[in-house]
């Protein structure tokens, strides 16, 4: 009998071709809990689908991962959609995935779930980074779409409580796959003008697939990083949205939003009056109680006789000032005394003295002639003498011991 022999890869692809045209096997839903869980760099995700009593290995390619609105993770039990299939080269038959859903929660809610979870852990909704709303801001930006209710109600409620407050309205998608995105482009625009004091952020109610932008990490950072602060108004008042957490303050409506942003000019000239009155009551208050304390302070002898006050300063005063006369007319007098000695020395040692008793003083152009040597014969001289001066001409000199 003559034997059939096929190689491994013949049988391989037997089989495959096999599964290839079972419609069960094609086009099939499984349930099962993720384990070994594997996110390869390519960005195509492996793991191993398993229940109870069996396990499966599953692959999902980047082109189908990339639109789920969760994240995969080992424990996690799914409803995937996809193929069996033979994967030649280990021999093994896995299963390749297209879609996938949450088993017992819709897909979009575990996201918001996972994505809280996440920013939560990293701060992001701290009330210690919440910034102040603006009591009146001048100029406020809004975020939304031009043409829904949203805007609507929010003219409408400014019109009504400050008509004359600036709004720049940015146009932005508010749902759809591109409006995160356009949000927080809207977002980082307004912060950039450098004018704007507040930020509306908006949109109408609507199903948790309508208000998804605004479940959106790219929206949720940007909000966190806005230096503007932001109010944001989104869906009804039981809708809650990341963008509700990240704000600096949530208003549960557009309308609210509105009302949050702008205090009421009536209102507001009513507390400005309710304070003007109580500010003069108490400024008159305040003016009664110094003008009293003001009145005993008067009667204080201090002030009604004034002088006594520095009495004792003033003894003092005239005590220092006779020692001082005392102190300097005995210095003067010593001065005095010094003197007359000294001007007494200085008289008999004076040559107008010597010119007193005889002598005389003889110069030649202001100097003193003490040597024949310091004149010449025919050279006039002056003789100073007790009552005057004598002009004289040299006609002869000798030196000393010689005759004429």
């Amino acid at each position: 009998m003559e034997k059939n022999i096929y190689t491994v890869s013949e049988i391989t692809k037997y089989l495959k071709d096999l599964l290839a045209i079972d419609p069960l096997i094609n086009d099939i839903w499984l349930t099962g809990e993720i384990s070994n869980f594997h996110h390869h760099s390519s960005g195509h995700m492996y793991f191993t689908l398993k229940d109870e009593n069996s396990a499966i290995a599953a692959i999902m390619f980047k082109g189908y991962n990339s639109q789920l609105k969760f994240q995969l993770e080992d424990g996690l039990k799914v409803i995937a959609h996809g193929y069996i299939s033979l994967y030649e080269p280990r021999g093994t038959y896995q299963f390749y995935i297209d879609s996938m859903e949450p088993a017992g929660k819709g897909a979009l809610y575990l996201a918001f779930e996972q994505l809280k979870e996440k920013l939560e852990k990293e701060g992001l909704f701290d009330q210690a980074h919440k910034k102040m709303i603006p009591l009146l801001p001048k100029k406020i930006g809004i975020v939304t779409s031009p043409t829904g209710a949203a805007i609507r109600d929010i003219l409408s409620v400014v019109k009504r409580r400050f008509p004359n407050i600036y709004l720049l309205v940015v146009p932005s998608l508010v749902q759809g796959e591109t409006a995160s995105e356009q949000l927080a482009k809207g977002i980082e625009y307004l912060n950039r003008r450098g004018d704007i004091d507040l930020i509306i952020l908006s949109r109408g109610g609507g199903t948790i697939e309508d208000l998804w932008p605004f479940n959106e990490e790219i929206l949720a950072r940007a909000i966190y990083d806005s230096q503007v602060p932001i109010i944001s108004g989104v869906g009804h008042e039981t809708d809650f949205t990341i963008a509700d957490f990240v704000a600096d303050l949530r208003a549960p409506t557009p309308s609210a939003a509105a009302e949050l942003a702008i205090a009421s000019r009536l209102e507001l000239e009513k507390s400005i009056a309710s304070n003007q009155e109580r500010l003069s009551y108490a400024m008159g208050n305040k003016i009664r109680e110094y003008r009293k304390q003001l009145q005993g302070l008067m009667e204080r002898r201090v002030f009604t006789r004034p002088e006594e006050l520095f009495s004792r300063e003033m003894q003092e005063l005239d005590d220092l000032s006779r020692r001082l006369e005392w102190v300097m007319e005995k210095e003067l007098n010593g001065l005095q005394e010094k003197f007359q000695i000294l001007n007494g020395k200085l008289e008999s040692l004076s040559p107008l003295k010597t010119l007193a008793r005889g002598y005389s003083i003889s110069t030649y152009q202001g100097k003193v002639i003490d040597s024949i040597k310091t004149v010449e014969i025919g050279q006039e001289i002056q003789i100073l003498v007790k009552d005057g001066e004598i002009k004289s001409r040299i006609v002869r000199k000798k030196p000393a011991g010689q005759e004429f």
